[in-house]
């Protein structure tokens, strides 16, 4: 059956490089490892909710993509019913799929042949290390597979999350899903009409709400954050059989740049986050002061590329396993998590990070995930549209954040507690608040009430200087005013300063008596316990920048290194440094 009208569908013209044509000379490339072959009319070649899925070269014809496809068996030709959408047209060069082909995710939305078509073939693994490996053709489809995860995220395609926008787990779902950048959208059951018609489909009783629903046959019912984890490839491995050398507990900037120098260099690593991939860092909606991107880079993309290295080298990712207790035992570490089984290491690495503060306001908890955000992203940018929007805080990230979103339209107002808008902002970042018309900037003022039934709209904000309030429309709030350390689960297993960040090296003096075995000093990262280091935000002393946490994370492999060698050979040993420790010899 022909899914599509006799006239054929328009080719989708290439947006900032995600739908590239490959040369003839990639194709040659790509043929070395792929099959070529014909691809009936209504041929479904990918399908959502499929992990392990194949990549696809359009040779002849065209291939649509779309989301929402009914549920097809065995080789019947795809049926659009009423609630498919054509996301995609793609004619001879174009290639088909999207970041999680090469994370190891599952697919977000379907491909099917609008017509007798003829495709290049090549597995899922085989693409892996093409990617990895292959700059000729790898680096085109990585940058084109980033810039199509943004622009699904941006239309809303993806998982559905069905659920009440007032209820704690959809929110909860929400949150974690804008996180780790999965594309999806709230089917909202107060406000979407599809909800009812979604829920009638696959057979959930309101009482299993909230649902994620992941293809056609396949629906979570209130998972939680590990489940999900699960089923959308964030995570390698439920339980652990094995001791790794090194355990990073946090995969922001700090935590990934550990993980990948590590393995790189041979270790075997384990990856645990709590959150999201990339941390704070990874929702920042442009970074313009990292070395060696003068237009800037996302958050988003950076820890893309990260994790992606990181896997490439064999690091273990687990995502939604917040740590709860770490202790040293015979030598090594042994760590508790919640949703997940315990982890054991030689060596352990703590990258927890920060997490914003909370304006202390009446009602601004119940507004939380569905108007006040404490993140910038596509996800939120979609949400707000025009609207009026306030921004809080007057360091960089509230400034990133502030022009991120009046570049898609909003019109933002910046509330400032100081006086200066340099004082804690990068002036690259204050020379263009000032510069955008978009944005209101009010200085020495403060934020001190909120309204809206159900959600946001309006807030209250005292101007200190003139000692009046004003009261303004405001749909959305972005919170951005300091950090407290993720240390909680920390307090009495190691030293910590008065505000909760982890104390290393110098600011600690020589070990005590009782590691008077190790027969070394404390090394410069190291925290109170020997063989557990801290980098990033969440040490004390460090620079709140994402550079400084990627090169702190890198540095400490070099004495992770040290430890390991040391536990190996013992202190009086005349062993050699590994050949890859960067404390012996120049490294990459």
């Amino acid at each position: 059956m022909q899914p599509f009208a006799d006239s054929g569908p328009v080719e989708t013209p290439d947006v900032s490089g995600a739908y590239p044509r490959l040369s003839q000379a990639q194709i040659d490339l790509l043929s070395r490892v792929g099959t070529i072959r014909g691809s009936a009319a209504g041929e479904v070649l990918t399908r959502e909710g499929d992990l392990d899925g194949d990549f696809f070269v359009v040779l002849q014809g065209t291939v649509v993509v779309v989301e929402g496809l009914l549920d097809v068996q065995g080789n019947q030709a795809a049926q659009l019913g009423p609630g498919t959408h054509i996301l995609e047209v793609h004619g001879p060069g174009r290639f088909l799929g999207e970041l999680g082909l090469v994370e190891g995710q599952p697919s977000f939305v379907s491909s099917v042949s609008a017509e007798a078509s003829k495709v290049l073939q090549i597995s899922g693994e085989d693409l892996r290390r093409v990617v990895l490996t292959d700059a000729a053709v790898g680096e085109t489809i990585l940058r084109a597979y980033l810039q199509r995860r943004i622009l699904l995220i941006g239309t809303g395609a993806g998982i559905r999350i069905v659920g009440s926008r007032f209820s704690r787990d959809t929110l909860r779902l929400l949150e974690f899903s804008a996180s780790n950048r999965l594309p999806h959208r709230l089917v909202d059951l107060e406000n979407d009409g599809q909800a009812q018609a979604i829920l009638d489909r696959v057979g959930i009783p309101a009482g299993d709400l909230p649902a994620v629903v992941l293809n056609a046959s396949q629906v979570l019912r209130n998972p939680s954050n590990a489940d999900l984890a699960l089923a959308t490839g964030l995570r390698a491995v439920k339980e652990h059989s094995t001791t790794y050398d090194l355990m990073v507990i946090g995969a922001g900037p700090a935590g990934l740049a550990a993980a990948v120098y590590a393995a790189s260099d041979g270790l075997s690593v384990v990856l645990k986050e709590g959150g999201g991939l990339g941390g704070q860092a990874g929702t920042s909606p442009r970074i313009e002061n990292f070395l060696g991107f003068p237009a800037g880079i996302s958050g988003g993309e950076l820890t893309e590329r990260a994790i992606l290295q990181a896997r490439k080298f064999g690091v273990h990712i687990n995502v939604a396993c917040g740590a709860r207790t770490i202790a040293l035992t015979d030598g090594g570490f042994r760590a508790e998590f919640n949703g997940s089984g315990p982890a054991s290491s030689r060596a352990a690495l703590l990258a927890t990070g920060v997490h914003y503060r909370r304006l202390p306001i009446a009602g601004l908890e119940s507004l939380e995930g569905n108007s006040v955000f404490y993140a910038a992203t596509v996800h939120e940018a979609r949400l707000c549209g025009s609207q009026p929007v306030t921004v809080v805080g007057g360091g960089n990230s509230a400034g990133q954040a502030a022009l991120f979103l009046a570049g898609t339209g909003a019109a933002v107002r910046l509330v400032v507690r100081g006086t200066d808008l340099r004082a804690d902002m990068s002036r690259y970042l204050a020379d263009r608040i000032e510069e955008q018309s978009a944005i209101t900037v009010l200085l020495g003022a403060t934020i001190v009430g909120v309204s809206g039934s159900g959600a946001l709209e309006q807030v209250v904000v005292d101007l200190r200087a003139t000692g009046e309030q004003h009261t303004f429309d405001s749909r959305y709030l972005f919170i951005f005013i300091g950090a407290v350390p993720h240390t909680e689960w920390l307090q009495g297993t190691l030293a910590l300063d008065d505000k909760g960040f982890i104390l290393t090296g110098a600011d600690l003096g020589e070990f005590p008596p009782e590691f008077s075995h190790l027969g070394r000093r404390r090394l410069p990262l190291e925290t109170s316990v020997p063989g557990m280091f801290a980098v990033g935000d969440v040490r004390h002393g460090s620079v709140k920048r994402v550079t400084a946490a990627a090169g702190e994370g890198s540095t400490a492999v070099a004495m992770i290194h040290e430890h390991l060698r040391l536990l190996r050979f013992g202190p009086s040993s005349d062993a050699e440094p590994l050949a890859s420790d960067p404390t012996s010899a120049t490294t990459a």
